[in-house]
């Protein structure tokens, strides 16, 4: 039994029953191995718990990145809307988003620095990365956004706020608030551009 077996394993224990929650011996009943097999790998569950997290929060910052990558075609607003409909339904169907979002908003105690430690820069990076497209505008639709530094951490803001109703309240009710407050979000970070047709 590989490494990358009883991470997987793990991702699906944590994703569900948070640190606290998952054991080991499950775990490794799920891979078909007795628990002292997993020490073969890691040293704790602490060990293990974190080079999941790790794994995870570096395979998150790379699907944000390629979203946008994949999506250049389509109008911003589009691009950005369907960021956040595809964040929330992955977060139905996909144990390591259900994990990543757990970590990010509610993380062991034990663990807090850590954490915030590797989800700060990510944050940072995914700010940047707003901040640089919505700085480009979209000048084929005669848009243009105001102060985009400011609409990037709106934008996350707004994707915090649909995460966690994704976690409290599911996705009917995301989904619900996320109708209501994007054109709002819109209108208030885009402008007609000067040289536009009106």
């Amino acid at each position: 039994m590989s490494a990358a077996n009883i991470k997987q394993s793990a991702l699906a224990h944590f994703a569900k029953n948070g640190y606290e929650g998952a054991s080991l011996k499950h775990i490794a009943d799920d891979c078909g191995i007795k628990k002292p097999s997993i020490y073969a790998h890691f040293s704790s569950k602490e060990d293990l718990f974190l080079q999941v997290l790790q794994d995870v929060f570096q395979r998150q910052e790379k699907l944000m990145v390629g979203y946008f990558l994949n999506h250049t075609d389509l109008p911003l607003e589009q691009q950005l809307h369907g960021f956040l409909e595809n964040s929330l339904q992955a977060y139905q169907g996909d144990d390591e988003v259900r994990f990543f979002m757990r970590m990010a908003f509610f993380p062991p105690s034990t663990f807090y620095d850590e954490v915030m430690a590797m989800l700060y820069p990510l944050l940072d990076e995914q700010e940047n990365n707003l901040s640089r497209l919505l700085a480009a505008g979209c000048p084929v639709h005669g848009r243009i956004i105001r102060y985009p530094r400011k609409a990037a951490l709106a934008f996350m803001t707004l994707l915090d706020g649909i995460h966690l109703e994704a976690v409290y309240g599911g996705e009917e009710r995301a989904l619900k608030r996320l109708t209501a407050a994007w054109p709002i979000f819109w209108l208030g970070v885009t402008k007609q551009s000067s040289n536009s047709k009106s």
